[in-house]
């Protein structure tokens, strides 16, 4: 996927703009196809630190568009990477690089009944509504991105157990 190092910086308020700018960019580019547009990740949870990516989830009627779709986000700068589809079958990845770091990356997937779509749009709901967990989740990251800086595999995996945790409190909190 990409070979830079894990890099955590403090929120800066300019994130959710940024992603602003871009959903109006992958809405001329594919609206038609589009059911929805999120803003996920660390940098969608106001003062929370986060590698300095903006995080996009765009959900479509159906992964069989993907062809133009691909044609389309490349049009306006995203690079696909087809080889996570052995590995995310459900799911297409785009990066969009400036002076060979990424800046931006859509996670594309289809919209109805997708887990992965509902774990997402929950943990991050669920930082923006838990201060204290995300401050625990800022504090986690900045340690485990000082300790696996070189291995992304790693950093992601001794995150789960914590994203694990705050999904299960948030899908409990749904149900009360």
């Amino acid at each position: 996927m990409t070979d830079e190092p894990i890099i955590v910086v403090p929120y800066h308020p300019r994130w959710p703009e940024l992603f602003e700018e871009e959903r109006a960019r992958i809405e001329q580019a594919i609206g038609p196809w589009v059911k929805e547009i999120e803003h996920v990740g660390s940098t969608a949870v106001p003062g929370l630190a986060a590698k300095p990516i903006i995080d996009i989830m765009v959900g479509v009627r159906s992964l069989k568009d993907s062809p133009i779709l691909v044609e389309r986000l490349s049009g306006i700068g995203y690079r696909y990477l087809p080889e996570l589809e052995r590995v995310f079958p459900l799911r297409r990845y785009f990066q969009k690089l400036r002076e060979g770091r990424r800046t931006h990356q859509i996670h594309l997937v289809e919209w109805s009944n997708s887990e992965w779509w509902e774990r997402h749009i929950l943990f991050r709901d669920y930082l923006r509504e838990h201060p204290e967990a995300a401050e625990e989740y800022a504090h986690l990251k900045r340690e485990l991105s000082g300790r696996f800086r070189e291995d992304r595999e790693a950093y992601t995996r001794a995150k789960t157990e914590f994203i694990r945790a705050c999904v299960h409190r948030a899908e409990c909190d749904e149900r009360n």
